[in-house]
């Protein structure tokens, strides 16, 4: 073989273009990472101001977004008290700056089985891998949960295990679905914190100062409840509309939240991805009947789906899930990935691209059977010919030829994966994390690798809310 053959123009091109390609990603995931740093710099900076008081580290790792709301609240408080705050999710912390602050605080947010966040996994990997000289380091840790899950808080009980191992003294407070009482007494024991930090002669908070309140609320009124798969084998999947009562809808964006309570479980609200935008003119969510392991209905859910009538109204609240909306992502090609209620989380971001006149956007969902689960079948189906969808592929588990799941659809389409991604597509996963969200998530490391599916999250473009 001569050396004539193998380097023939062609083959220098193509080397060259790969190399180009390759050049301007890494240039795109510095800028970005360079981007991300640069905010949370600004927003410590914020904080700080020009007060010279004790410096406080506060660190967050969320998956739908409450645990950096309530770091961001603590944040703000400690901030107006004196403190010269830092602000970081975890992915953003190292070692240096972690030894160089004497005092933090940790929200930290377990997602399913006992996984850390997604955007947590550098953390995990490099920081609490290592050791660190934390000897007179004053922590103290919120661990967010769900007691539905074994693993219920295990991530944030990890890490207040490795702090103490450290050297690090400080306690954990784990929250049940962010209940109210379990909330309250971490909001009592930061105050009681700031109070020492900052030392005796402090001016202390007002007994009844809230400064960790959740997001307001209004009420609205349950204007339509439509049944979506009549005769399934699942069970029965609601499509609720709401209307505010005031007649005037808040302000949204595709991946938001709306955060409710049911009047037989006050204390703890429920979050459903809302999928409508506000230029629908109602706030709407899919709300599956659920039953518990004993067969008794869910408590939220047969409100929502029986117990309530049309008509009625119910307090609900936005809340921002800064991990799953479009962010910096609202220029690339999407890939669309979920599996049954959470077709509400996709179907957000798929109106918000139909308005903003974009059509490059591929989505796979799955169900039980396509005569019975086709949710939102029609308007799929017109989105599709109309060319505001690229491609839809729907994997059905109970169709009589074998069970086909989303995860397969991937495998099977491996080259136009590679080739969405290759063209910097982003990938957002909505619905069950068991089987589901795992299986999707194997499936893009098979296609992918380990490597490349950690540079999307790396650089945001793979998001999942997964439940």
């Amino acid at each position: 073989m001569s050396l004539d053959w193998v380097l023939t123009p062609a083959r220098v091109s193509g080397a060259a273009a790969l190399l180009a390609a390759y050049a301007a990603l890494c240039l795109r995931t510095g800028w970005m990472a360079r981007q991300r740093r640069l905010a949370f710099t600004h927003d410590s900076e914020e904080l700080a101001g020009h007060v010279q008081g004790p410096p406080v580290l506060v660190v967050f790792a969320s998956q739908t977004g409450q645990a950096e709301g309530l770091a961001r609240a603590a944040a703000r408080m400690l901030g107006g008290s004196g403190f010269r705050v830092t602000l970081l999710p975890v992915d953003r912390l190292d070692g240096a700056v972690l030894r160089s602050h004497p005092h933090s605080l940790w929200m930290l947010s377990t997602t399913g089985e006992g996984d850390a966040p997604d955007h947590a996994l550098h953390f995990v990997q490099k920081l609490l891998a290592g050791a660190q000289d934390l000897s007179g380091h004053r922590c103290q840790v919120l661990a967010l949960g769900d007691r539905e899950y074994r693993q219920f808080c295990s991530f944030g009980i990890q890490v207040h295990e490795w702090l103490l191992a450290q050297g690090a003294e400080g306690d954990l407070i784990c929250v049940d679905n962010m209940e109210r009482a379990a909330l309250q007494a971490w909001q009592g024991r930061v105050n009681e914190l700031r109070q020492a930090w900052l030392g005796q002669d402090a001016e202390a908070l007002p007994a009844q100062d809230e400064w960790l309140l959740p997001p307001a609320s209004e009420p609205f009124i349950l204007k339509r409840r439509t049944l979506l798969n009549p005769g399934s084998q699942g069970g029965p999947l609601y499509l609720l509309e709401w209307e505010p009562v005031s007649g005037r809808l808040p302000a949204w964006q595709s991946g938001d939240l709306a955060s409710l309570a049911v009047p037989a479980d006050p204390d703890r609200p429920r979050d459903y991805s809302i999928a409508s935008i506000v230029e629908d003119g109602s706030l709407q969510m899919l709300v599956r009947l659920s039953l518990r392991d004993d067969g008794t209905p869910g408590l939220a859910s047969s409100w929502l789906c029986a117990g309530m009538a049309v008509g009625d109204s119910l307090a609900l609240s936005i809340r921002q899930h800064s991990s799953f909306r479009l962010g910096e992502n609202r220029e690339r090609p999407l890939i669309l990935i979920g599996n049954g209620s959470g077709l509400a989380g996709l179907l957000g971001h798929l109106k918000a691209r139909v308005r903003a006149g974009r059509g490059d956007q591929w989505l796979v969902f799955g169900e039980r059977n396509s005569r019975h689960d086709a949710f939102c079948g029609e308007q799929l189906a017109q989105w599709l010919r109309e060319g505001w969808l690229q491609r839809l592929d729907q994997a059905w588990s109970r169709d009589g030829d074998g069970a086909r799941y989303v995860q397969d659809v991937l495998l099977q389409q491996q080259e136009q994966l590679k080739a969405w991604v290759q063209r910097g597509a982003a990938i957002y996963v909505c619905g069950s994390q068991q089987g589901m969200g795992q299986g999707v998530d194997r499936a893009l490391r098979l296609v992918l690798g380990d490597a490349g599916v950690q540079a999307l999250v790396h650089e945001g473009r793979y998001r999942r809310d997964v439940y």
